[in-house]
């Protein structure tokens, strides 16, 4: 979309065609008139750390990803329909993809000219311009073997559509939607996704959301997933393997699903994961505000896919992926991110202490209520000792956390300073303070997104306190803190 908003409503419930995939869901623009101008939409949203990711000119209000995947050959086959309003004139947009080959584009059911552009710009020209304020649709039919991302930023690892040795899993953060499906791959741009996925017989397709149905025909699987509430494109999952899935319900009444790759299932971590992301759940609840979707669970990998951050595995939307079975705090981790990453994201990626410095206070927070270390305990330990550094990235003092530059941005201080400046924050203005903020800000910026000031700005006006200095010294100074 153009700019970014405060809120983005959940629009009805999608009908049932739209769910099956069989029917177009937008409407023609109305004819050109000759005294309107359009213009392209810009290539990118300007983030300060991914200036060309994303695409202005329109905001996606549904995904419909119908994909087909060969583990044999590592081939995607794919068709994404895309329901969008223009937010202007459009005379041509883009979208985001990388790597796959095109074979047609259709806007409104006409077929419409496209180019490639950069490295990943999807150049698209409609028939007819599109009129601001109207509902457009476009499909884009592509295949191809998904190149998987790499790079400082993930300290080298490969991500975004990454083969396993019986399918596939899907690690999207930040940028790695694009290598599977066209998007605009920015936070800033949240909507509804329905995936149809399918697979050769006996393999499983694990999505987000809700498993609405699924089916066999010509030897080939196929499941239809829906996540009802707004979702982040790097959120997106599609894990396909030999798994044991198993159902249930929270105790607050939450639908569960859990997806675990039997050659771990024996795991004493793996066999406790389902009841763990029950208790979670739950429980996070007491400490958040309402969970914010409407199902949880979690997708177990074995570990022979290299680990996207530090906690090896990704925060994918109502359905974590670990990448390796988890101990509890991990669990804890990553089902915090539904709150801090998912439901609200970053507005910015400058921005990702907001979420990994939470989700790492989570953890803290977890542990303190459940008879371990305090959070202020675990934070004088990060602060007299630091974690380790990999080799070749900056000292940890040194990172600037509300600003660590693209390649620094999962850097560990961003968990650990984060997590510290929470609890120093905690620590002055006090534990109901504090609360009532973290709850507060979940709640302004619900399915959408958030900044840094915009949390400095909230937290100076929850607290009656002038939190300048202190946030200056915690947030935007490199160097090791001396008073809080």
């Amino acid at each position: 979309m153009a700019i970014p908003r405060s809120r983005h409503r959940i629009p009805p419930a999608l009908t049932a065609a739209a769910a099956a995939g069989a029917a177009v869901l937008g409407l023609c623009a109305p004819a050109a008139s000759a005294d309107i101008g359009y213009e392209p939409g810009a290539p990118g949203l300007g983030d300060p750390y991914f200036p060309d990711l994303g695409n202005g000119g329109y905001d996606v209000r549904h995904y419909y990803l119908k994909t087909a995947y060969d583990p044999g050959t590592d081939e995607l086959t794919g068709t994404t329909t895309i329901t969008a309003n223009a937010t202007q004139n459009l005379s041509r947009f883009n979208l985001d993809l990388y790597g796959m080959t095109v074979r047609w584009v259709h806007v409104n059911g006409r077929d419409a000219s496209f180019d490639r552009t950069g490295e990943r710009e999807l150049e698209i020209t409609p028939p007819k311009g599109l009129r601001r304020s109207s509902r457009f649709t476009v499909t884009v039919r592509y295949d191809g073997v998904p190149r998987p991302l790499g790079g400082p930023i993930i300290f080298d690892l490969p991500y975004g559509f990454l083969p396993t040795r019986d399918g596939a899993t899907v690690m999207g953060e930040p940028n790695g939607a694009s290598t599977w499906f066209p998007a605009n791959d920015h936070p800033r741009d949240k909507a509804l996704f329905t995936l149809e996925t399918t697979v050769p017989q006996g393999l499983k397709a694990i999505g987000n959301g809700h498993l609405v149905r699924q089916w066999t025909a010509h030897g080939k699987d196929t499941f239809l997933w829906r996540e009802d509430r707004p979702m982040a494109t790097y959120l997106v999952t599609n894990s396909i393997g030999r798994f044991n899935v198993s159902t249930t319900t929270t105790r607050t009444g939450v639908p569960q699903l859990d997806a675990v790759d039997p050659e771990v299932a024996s795991d004493p971590n793996a066999l406790k994961t389902p009841a763990l992301t029950t208790r979670v759940t739950d429980e996070l609840t007491g400490y958040l505000g309402a969970y914010p979707f409407t199902s949880t669970g979690s997708i177990v990998e074995n570990n022979f896919v290299p680990p996207l951050n530090l906690d090896n595995a990704l925060e994918t939307q109502t359905r974590p992926t670990y990448q390796s079975p988890p101990v509890e705090k991990g669990v804890a981790h990553e089902l915090s991110h539904q709150w801090f990453g998912d439901s609200v994201s970053v507005r910015t990626w400058k921005d990702t202490w907001l979420n990994e410095g939470y989700a790492k206070w989570v953890e803290w927070y977890w542990a303190e209520k459940h008879g371990g270390q305090s959070a202020q305990s675990a934070f004088r330990d990060a602060y007299d000792n630091p974690p380790p550094i990999q080799e070749g990235r900056p000292p940890f003092w040194n990172i600037v956390i509300a600003d660590p530059t693209r390649d620094q941005m999962f850097h560990r201080a961003i968990y650990f300073r984060g997590a510290m400046t929470l609890q120093a924050l905690r620590h002055k203005i006090g534990d109901d303070l504090f609360i009532r903020l973290t709850r507060t800000w979940l709640a302004e910026h619900e399915y959408s997104t958030g900044s840094t000031e915009e949390y400095e700005a909230l937290a100076g006006k929850v607290s009656g306190q002038n939190l300048e200095a202190f946030f200056k010294t915690w947030l935007h100074t490199p160097g090791k803190p001396t008073t809080w």
